[in-house]
């Protein structure tokens, strides 16, 4: 049974971080008994930072240039070309890669056609990778330029070589937090009706949680809620993933706001573990927290370890740049009492190292 509003609260109160710990260990260990970890050797490919949302959280993003007005931020803008994305994809297959995680800003001129032509081209010539493309306020945003439905969006995305959709964009599950760091963005029932109608069509999606941008406990416990309703209604998510708001470069850090500590990340995933007991998979993240939380959040619920990631540029715009190879994280893995093992994006397990 997943544990009630009223446990979650108390557990973010309470200063027993072991014990919060231990119990999200052993849901953990009740759905993975086998004792592994798992990861994924894949790239993160933005083919675009301009970006008509300008939310507050965000370093990466470039405004649109407008005519007769000189903005050095929009000059710093790019759109890549196919061929450059391809290159990144054929030097990603190269180096063991499975997947690819393409995300970008919302540009009013990239519309149905132009996905629906990157997307062929790269099943034309990598048929093996896996597309895991696209939040949930891109796919709004080609639907709303394209003058499709959801539904045709998505549909037309998939048949084009679309695999899954990643959870970026939901950061908190909650209007009122959304309304104050990206008012621009979608709401809190437009991420869901995404995510559900990508189910629907049998496609999987995950899910994930940007958190420590002022939000309140009751309002993480929001997402939570969000997120378990979807899944108990549709069975359509692979994973759960939170991470940290890194401030630096950002408008919304400018306003004061410290980087979550290491004890707090570690309550969010072990309460994630707990709240989420219909997800099978809760991945501890490396790429905000660094590695040696990563080890840590093994023991917190975690039984992934999230991706090589052979690039990343969101995070590192923001003045984060951890790096890591896929030696040193079976040696993490290891080093913290389980069996490293390779997965795809679906969670399947290739083969154990």
């Amino acid at each position: 049974m997943p544990i009630t509003r009223q446990q979650a609260l108390d557990y973010f109160h309470s200063d027993d971080l072991i014990g919060l710990g231990m119990e999200a260990d052993s849901i953990r260990r009740r759905l993975h008994p086998e004792g592994v970890v798992s990861y994924i050797i894949d790239r993160n490919i933005n083919y675009t930072n301009f970006c008509t949302e300008y939310c507050t959280f965000c370093a990466f993003y470039r405004p649109l240039p407008k005519e007769g007005v000189k903005n050095p931020r929009a000059d710093e803008g790019y759109i890549l070309s196919f061929e450059k994305i391809y290159e990144k994809i054929a030097e990603t297959i190269e180096m063991g890669g499975t997947g690819v995680l393409m995300q970008g800003g919302i540009h009013p001129d990239l519309k149905i056609d132009w996905f629906e032509s990157l997307f062929t081209g790269i099943k034309q010539r990598f048929p093996q990778i896996w597309l895991h493309c696209l939040s949930a306020s891109e796919i709004l945003a080609i639907a709303e330029y394209s003058n499709l439905t959801l539904r045709d969006t998505i549909a037309r995305l998939r048949d084009a070589g679309l695999d899954s959709i990643p959870g970026g964009g939901a950061e908190i599950l909650d209007d009122d937090v959304r309304h104050r760091i990206a008012r621009l963005k979608c709401r809190t029932q437009d991420w869901v009706d995404v995510h559900r109608t990508a189910h629907q069509l049998g496609m999987r999606t995950t899910a994930t949680m940007m958190f420590g941008v002022g939000e309140t406990f009751e309002q993480r416990i929001n997402h939570f809620e969000v997120v378990r309703s979807l899944q108990e209604e549709t069975g359509g998510f692979t994973a759960f993933i939170p991470w940290s708001f890194q401030p630096n470069h950002t408008a919304l850090g400018g306003r004061g706001w410290d980087e979550a500590t290491s004890v707090e990340y570690l309550k969010v995933l072990a309460l994630s573990r707990l709240y989420l007991d219909n997800i099978e998979n809760v991945q501890a993240s490396w790429v905000t927290q660094g590695l040696k939380v990563l080890e840590l959040g093994l023991h917190f619920g975690g039984n992934d370890v999230g991706s090589v990631m052979l690039e990343e540029n969101v995070v590192k715009a923001a003045g984060t740049s951890n790096c890591t190879t896929e030696e040193e994280l079976r040696r993490i893995i290891r080093d913290a009492g389980f069996k490293p093992v390779q997965r795809d994006t679906l969670y399947r397990t290739m083969f154990l190292n």
